[in-house]
């Protein structure tokens, strides 16, 4: 454990009685870094410090980082194991419950074959369990059932960037240069409600003169302090991505000396985007012809511009050519791998980068390896000790799970620090899906939504418990330290599975006695692949404060700037994407005439798993809402605070309405920090983007009547 030592000039931050503990935030992939505040006697963590020498945030902290500390000691926190016996859940042993655990896992697969087993992972992990996920389906259980719930979040900005760069670094950039940034163009992302201590950076830079275009359905608190609001119907970014690349083709802001060394499909790009004239563009996305020039104009005369996106961009059935085309956008300007420059997403978890790099995806082995390469199986079988023909195949996405379930493929399930009862699209289906299983695991450290479907939830630990690596939305690889011993019963997410796999007879594979142990393995097994870690120590991060990948030796710096000489593909040069412009899965109809779109909110994460059992946090919001501009609201007689009634084609639910004039007169918006019947994923789309297999959150075809 480390104490931080308060440097001069900065506010003293010690109490009588208290050490502090440096170590960084549980929740968004800022990753903010912390101390948190422990009390010598007792051993309670009471409270947290912003760290103001972090050089990401800058003693810079969110309402859900302030108050974080608050679930470690929480009165709902999952002390002992948990057994259903007739209906309730009874506390167990950990003997009992891993007995069970065995006994079913045996029966299944000697009835139904190894992959009547499945596992369903999360990235608000460690790299270290992350990595471990994978390990643990492939060796301890034998599954190619393996999925994650990034594929929710991240996996279409993943598939964008492989697309265009061959590499799938969140940014190409590291954060403090922003302040030197002259245009943000940032799309789908509401950055000062979601990642609000990233707008600090955006404002010294606007102190500096520079501008700012955000596209976005709703004027969000983000939107308000754009130079150009561009308030596109959800679902055409593409639409609106080929529309900008017209106009920095036509008016000559092309880096015609980068692009032709650096890209390859130049003339495809420029014929692909022939069609879409400011006109057509403004027809398809519902912006004004006007504010498509302008923005095209101030991004394209910006000798610096950073492209940013999140979510509103890429949880799309074609969020992987949305992110392709923006991509393109930052490639075209010649704007990749220089300063203060470039493109990046916004992480939504905490670990969204390095989760999804090191083998928990269905298709992915450690360092961003590809399961269907003989090559990459026959390294990591051999790192992992196993034969290369005992690696099982590729398996599905993570929604697609829920129809291997429906068909009887899948027969067991181990979610592992997820909620997809909440945060998978189109809920009764999930639900339903559940109830099919023949038998359920949940490791959580509350009695989630999905946990309560379980038939054995094994207790775990809170990030304030264990030590480990997490990736942050840089690309800045960090370290989470232990702050104090595990509540009651509970373990962490390693030695669950470390656990069950020796009870599966594959306790040889997992002999670790400690994290740093399995980091040790880790490293070797991200070594040469496209995301490689080797050059990552312990003690690095400790002294550099973090240290960027690709790092492939001890002796490399790491990379903080991606892409200076050459981009991640076969011969070096970035692929600029010819898309042609497509719907969403679903639009308005008649009798669904309007649009639905979901996000978050600055007091709540993700399923709100956490958040939802903050006082604070729920004080400041305590249900969702309907969000809805006067004149939509006057079509049907809505006041602000009436009961709505929304249905689509998979399900209903009702809340109050929000009204405003912060949104598109076409649209609604639901925050989705909500289970059961308040979860506004009973309503959405499932539709997957043909790459990624995210589903189409972000829009759906919705009829609204007074509740």
């Amino acid at each position: 454990m480390t104490q931080f030592v308060v440097k001069p000039g900065v506010k003293n931050l010690k109490h009588d009685g208290e050490k502090l503990i440096t170590t960084h935030c549980c929740y968004c992939g800022m990753q903010c870094g912390m101390h948190i505040r422990v009390n010598k006697k007792s051993g309670k963590v009471v409270g947290v410090e912003p760290r103001y020498d972090w050089p990401v945030t800058m003693g810079k902290m969110c309402p859900k980082g302030v108050t974080a500390y608050q679930t470690v000691d929480h009165p709902e926190r999952i002390k002992k194991p948990l057994i259903k016996k007739n209906g309730e859940f009874v506390e167990s042993s950990w003997e009992e419950a891993l007995d069970l655990i065995e006994n079913n896992y045996k029966k299944l697969q000697a009835e139904h074959g190894k992959n009547a087993l499945s596992v369903f992972g999360g990235v608000s992990m460690t790299n270290e369990k992350c990595y471990l996920v994978g390990k643990y389906a492939r060796v301890a259980l034998g599954t190619r059932y393996v999925d994650y719930n990034g594929r929710f979040c991240m996996s279409s900005a993943a598939g964008g960037f492989m697309k265009t760069l061959g590499i799938d670094r969140g940014s190409t950039l590291p954060w403090p240069e922003l302040e030197h940034t002259d245009c943000f163009f940032m799309a789908g992302t509401n950055t000062a409600e979601c990642h609000p201590t990233t707008i600090q950076w955006l404002w010294r830079a606007r102190d500096k003169g520079a501008k700012m275009i955000v596209a976005d359905p709703r004027e969000t608190p983000t939107a308000r302090i754009a130079d150009v609001h561009l308030d596109l119907k959800a679902g055409t970014d593409s639409a609106l991505a080929n529309g900008m690349l017209h106009l920095l083709i036509r008016e000559g802001y092309v880096d015609e000396t980068y692009v032709n060394e650096r890209c390859n499909n130049y003339a495809g790009l420029k014929e692909a985007v022939k069609l879409f004239t400011p006109e057509y563009t403004s027809e398809l996305t519902g912006v004004a012809t006007e504010k498509i020039i302008k923005a095209a104009h101030i991004y394209g005369q910006s000798p610096r511009s950073v492209v940013m996106f999140a979510r509103g961009v890429e949880q799309q059935n074609k969020g992987v050519d949305n992110v392709a085309l923006y991509t393109s956008m930052a490639l075209l300007r010649g704007q990749i791998g220089k300063f203060a420059s470039g493109v990046a997403t916004f992480t939504g978890q905490g670990n969204g980068q390095g989760g999804r790099e090191h083998g928990q995806k269905a298709d992915a082995l450690p360092g961003y390896r590809k399961i269907d390469n003989p090559e990459h199986v026959k390294y990591v079988a051999g790192v992992w000790g196993i034969k290369p023909e005992e690696m099982p195949e590729a398996g599905v996405s993570a929604y697609e799970m829920f129809d291997e379930i429906q068909n009887g493929n899948i027969r067991s399930m181990h979610v592992i620090c997820s909620n997809p009862a909440v945060s998978a699209p189109n809920n009764h289906y999930i639900w339903d899906s559940f109830k099919k299983l023949d038998f359920m695991v949940v490791s959580d450290f509350f009695l989630s939504e999905t946990a309560e479907f379980a038939d054995v939830v094994l207790p775990t630990t809170t990030w304030a418990e264990d030590e480990g690596t997490t990736t942050n939305l840089e690309g800045r690889v960090i370290r989470i330290r232990k702050v104090r011993e595990p509540l009651g019963e509970s373990k962490t997410d390693w030695e669950i599975m470390q656990l069950i796999a020796e009870r599966m007879g594959k306790g040889k594979f997992f002999p670790y006695k400690n994290v740093p142990e399995i980091y040790e393995e880790f490293r070797i097994a991200s070594k040469g692949g496209k995301a490689d870690y080797y050059g990552i120590t312990y003690d690095r991060i400790e002294k550099e404060d973090g240290v960027f990948w690709p790092c492939p030796d001890e002796d490399h710096p790491g990379t903080p700037t991606m892409f200076r000489e050459s981009f991640g593909t076969p011969d070096g040069k970035a692929n600029l994407p010819a898309v042609l412009w497509q719907e969403p899965g679903e639009v308005p109809t008649e009798d669904y005439p309007h649009t639905l779109t979901t996000g978050r909110v600055v007091f709540h994460y993700l399923s709100g798993t956490q958040t939802r059992r903050t006082q604070f946090l729920m004080e400041k919001c305590p249900e969702p809402y309907v969000e809805m501009h006067p004149e939509l609201a006057s079509q049907y007689a809505f006041l602000d605070g009436d009961n709505v009634y929304l249905e689509t084609r998979r399900g209903n639910m009702k809340v109050k309405a929000k009204i405003t004039k912060a949104i598109r007169k076409d649209h609604v918006f639901i925050p989705y920090h909500w289970g059961k019947e308040l979860s506004v994923n009973k309503l959405t789309n499932p539709s997957l983007d043909p790459t990624s297999r995210m589903p189409e959150f972000k829009v759906c075809a919705v009829k609204l009547r007074k509740a």
